[in-house]
C-alpha cells in the first residue's frame, strides 16, 4: 500500500506523519524545525535528513511514498519554498509534493475538514478561516521581525523588556528578571544583551522564554499578568478580521501552540474578550494535530488528481 507523509513545520519542533493512503494507521514522530524565517540552515538541514531517514525506516523505500504534504511556518517569504522543496528533492524523493501554509494543515487537522477557524499562537502567531463558500481569510502570521504579536516569541521579548525596564528603575516589583536570569543562567544585563543580540541566538531561544510568563501569573505577579492580559488582546485582533469577513459568526476556533494551549491566563483572558462581542464563539482543542491535517490534505490532493 502507498503511504502518505505529512509534516508539520514548525519554528521550534516538525511533526510527522506517515499512514496508509487509505488507512489511519500512524507512525509519529518530531525532528527540528524547519522554518528557515530565523532558522539555522544547517539545523533544516539536519531536520529533513532525519525526516527522510525515519521515512525509509518505516516506508521500506521512498518510491513506496504516494505523496507528501507540508504545512510549514513562513512561507510568506516567496523563497522558502524552493528551499524546502530542494531539501526534499535532496533527500531523494521525486513523487508528488504539495506545500503550503501550516495553518492550512493545522486547520483540516484541528476541524477534520478545511473548514472553520484555527487560531495559532506557539513560536509565531496566525489565525485563518475558511467558510462554507470555501472563502479563506488569514490575519497575522507574517514573521517575528514585524509580526507575530500574542506568539511565544512576543512573550518573550516582553519578559526581556520588562527585565532592562527593572534595572534601568522604569518598572518594580516583579518576579520577571530574577526567573529570566535563572533560566537563562545569567546574571547581568550585559550578559543579557550578549543572549539577545548574538548571531546564534533565534527567535525560538527567545519564545523558549514564555512559559516564565506563565509561571509569574501563577505568583500573582501584576506585570506578568499584564502581559497574559495583551497577549490575549492581541489574538483577539487577530481572530476577529476572520470572524467577520467570513461571516463565521459561529463558528468554534480551535487553538493550537503552545501559548493557547498551556497558559490558561492567556486563555482565559481571550475568551472573556470574546464573550464580549461573539456569545456563540468558544474555543476548542483541535480533533487532530497539524502533521495529521497535512496527512489529510495530501489524500485529498491524490483524490482530485
Amino acid at each position: 500500500m502507498a503511504f502518505i507523509v505529512g509534516i508539520d513545520g514548525g519554528g521550534t519542533k516538525t511533526a510527522v506523519t506517515i499512514t496508509h493512503d487509505q488507512e489511519d494507521s500512524l507512525f509519529t514522530f518530531t525532528v527540528g524545525p524547519i522554518n528557515y524565517n530565523g532558522g539555522d540552515a544547517d539545523a533544516i538541514a539536519a531536520s529533513f535528513e532525519e525526516i527522510f531517514s525515519q521515512t525509509r525506516l518505516y516506508c521500506g523505500n521512498l518510491q513506496e511514498v504516494a505523496h507528501i504534504c507540508i504545512g510549514a511556518a513562513g512561507i510568506s517569504n516567496p523563497l522558502v519554498i524552493n528551499f524546502l522543496e530542494q531539501h526534499v528533492r535532496n533527500n531523494g524523493y521525486i513523487g508528488p509534493l504539495t506545500i503550503t501554509g501550516d495553518q492550512e494543515t493545522a486547520l483540516y487537522g484541528a476541524q477534520n475538514a478545511m473548514q472553520g477557524i484555527i487560531l495559532i499562537a506557539g513560536t509565531g502567531s496566525i489565525c485563518f478561516g475558511v467558510n462554507e463558500k470555501g472563502e479563506q481569510h488569514r490575519t497575522g502570521g507574517f514573521g517575528h521581525l514585524i509580526d507575530d504579536e500574542g506568539s511565544g516569541y512576543s512573550i518573550g521579548r516582553d519578559l526581556l523588556s520588562v527585565l532592562v525596564q527593572v534595572e534601568d528603575g522604569r518598572i518594580n516589583d516583579t518576579v520577571i528578571p530574577a526567573m529570566v536570569y535563572e533560566h537563562l543562567g545569567l546574571s547581568t544585563v550585559k550578559e543579557i544583551i550578549g543572549f539577545v543580540y548574538d548571531k546564534n541566538t533565534t527567535k525560538k531561544d527567545i519564545a523558549q522564554l514564555a512559559p516564565i510568563m506563565t509561571t509569574a501569573c501563577e505568583k500573582g505577579d501584576a506585570h506578568a499578568i499584564a502581559l497574559a492580559e495583551k497577549c490575549a488582546a492581541n489574538l483577539y485582533e487577530l481572530v476577529v478580521p476572520v470572524i467577520e469577513r467570513l461571516k463565521l459568526y459561529e463558528s468554534p476556533i480551535a487553538i493550537a501552540g503552545s501559548v493557547l494551549q498551556k497558559s490558561r491566563f492567556v486563555k482565559e483572558a481571550l475568551e472573556r474578550k470574546l464573550a464580549q462581542s461573539y456569545t456563540q464563539t468558544k474555543l476548542i482543542l483541535p480533533i487532530k494535530d497539524a502533521a495529521y491535517g497535512a496527512v489529510l490534505l495530501g489524500r485529498s490532493k491524490m483524490n482530485n488528481d
